[in-house]
């Protein structure tokens, strides 16, 4: 063969190789998603519509080192089998979209896991809405302390669905703070007073302070029922009965030394408001205490839930029995719902309520743990039933990552009848505004607050 055909044919060869190269990253490109970096400019994180703070749904990065279990398996089989939260052909397709890479680079649904790798997946997340009520700068102190007045639905720390919709995200990026210490931890549903150290220092020497009882807690809530009107102290001791659950419940027996104040404030003949001072800090400590004496707080969806804790609504401990075989209509529709699923496979993606429970000593309460399961389950199953079409029938998903979209939670279920009215120490108090369902009792709480010693 002549040299001038050697070369044509290799540049046909090249030409042909070129093309197919070509086509391939045509290909990719047309599955590839873009996937824009976290945003940090609050115009473009944070908006407002029917009355509830909103994410712009995002992209957001987790990676991590390949586990050692996972080296030696395709990439398709490590998400596939170790993360079970979503359906198998999810997987498949973030691999073609480049949602899934090692190293930094794309990969194939067949790209074994080295050692050392390191393991990326873009999340697609829709953050739940909050509540548009602004998180309130009480005051900052020079010394290194900020205090906020912290709204109801809005948790402390990025925590499962939740990242920019935080306090700590919030205050960094609306308000333009960095370091940030929270020392006193209120609840996602709880609203009012937090001390946020600005350095490391300010916030371990508050903290000492908390647990040394140097710092005093005063709280108002809004509770079922009418309450005593003598000063009522309840010492019972609380143990954290199911992690994953948030389920404490009265243990005398292993629960850790508790101790609460109580006093009546006001009452309507239905619901009393009434002010507390936790002397200990257990988890959810008023609300255990409330429902433990018969008067929990009304709008508590864990602690005032006849599901779960039966008519008693679990006054003195006293709860049901788990009953497997009691259905009301709803369970009958929902267990019907399941069934179907079972049979065409599409509930495997819903994670499992396995693994929830404490192991220590759990057996007294396997019943009300169970109960809550069910409950727990069924909230999220008439959720999904009742959200999964829209008016015309079709079903409402993110048009990018498929994920059904959720309902916004209800005005009701954005906080619950609990607010850290006051902190106080040796020399200085600070207090947050009462919120609108307990203004009537501004007059009484005056009379019974903490007044703190005065330093020289």
């Amino acid at each position: 063969m002549s040299d001038s055909k050697k070369h044509a044919l290799l540049d046909s060869v090249n030409s042909s190789d070129n093309n197919k190269e070509r086509k391939r990253q045509k290909k990719q490109n047309q599955n590839k998603i873009e996937k824009p970096a976290d945003p940090t400019d609050p115009e473009t994180v944070y908006y407002e519509s029917d009355g509830l703070q909103r994410i712009h749904p995002y992209f957001h990065n987790f990676a991590t080192y390949a586990k050692g279990r996972w080296v030696g398996r395709t990439i398709y089989e490590v998400f596939s089998k170790e993360f079970r939260d979503r359906p198998v052909d999810y997987y498949l397709k973030a691999i073609k979209q480049g949602l899934i890479e090692i190293n930094g680079q794309r990969v194939e649904k067949d790209t074994v896991v080295r050692n050392s790798d390191v393991v990326t997946h873009y999340i697609h997340r829709h953050e739940p809405p909050v509540t548009v009520q602004p998180l309130g700068i009480v005051e900052h102190i020079k010394d290194g302390l900020l205090l906020v007045d912290k709204p109801g639905s809005i948790p402390v720390h990025p925590t499962g669905r939740y990242n920019y919709n935080s306090v700590t995200k919030i205050l960094q990026i609306k308000h333009g703070y960095r370091s940030l210490y929270p020392v006193n931890r209120l609840d996602r549903l709880t609203s009012g007073l937090m001390l946020v150290g600005l350095n490391s220092d300010v916030a371990r020497r508050m903290e000492r302070d908390l647990t040394s009882h140097r710092i005093q807690k005063e709280y108002v809530c809004k509770v079922k029922g009418v309450f005593p009107k003598e000063k009522i102290v309840c010492d019972q001791p609380i143990r954290v009965v199911a992690h994953k659950l948030s389920l404490n419940c009265v243990d005398p027996k292993d629960g850790k030394p508790s101790l609460t104040e109580f006093e009546l404030l006001t009452t309507d003949g239905t619901h009393s408001i009434v002010y507390c001072r936790p002397k200990t800090g257990r988890t959810h400590q008023i609300r255990v205490h409330l429902q433990f004496l018969g008067y929990p707080i009304a709008n508590d969806p864990l602690y005032c839930n006849k599901e779960v804790w039966g008519e008693s609504l679990g006054r003195n401990g006293v709860f049901p029995k788990y009953d497997c075989n009691l259905k009301d209509a709803d369970a009958e529709t929902v267990e019907e719902q399941t069934s179907q699923e079972a049979a065409d496979g599409s509930n495997e993606s819903r994670p499992k309520m396995s693994g929830q429970r404490d192991t220590d000593n759990i057996e007294p309460w396997m019943d009300l743990v169970k109960r809550m399961e069910e409950w727990k389950t069924k909230q999220e199953l008439i959720e999904e039933i009742s959200n999964s079409v829209d008016t015309q029938g079709v079903p409402r998903v993110c048009d990018k990552c498929t994920d059904p979209v959720l309902p916004d939670p209800k005005p009701e279920e954005l906080c619950i009848w609990l607010h850290a009215w006051r902190y106080s120490g040796p020399g200085w108090s600070y207090e947050t505004p009462l919120p609108a369902w307990s203004v009537e009792a501004k007059e009484h709480i005056e009379k019974v607050k903490y007044i703190p010693e005065k330093t020289e």
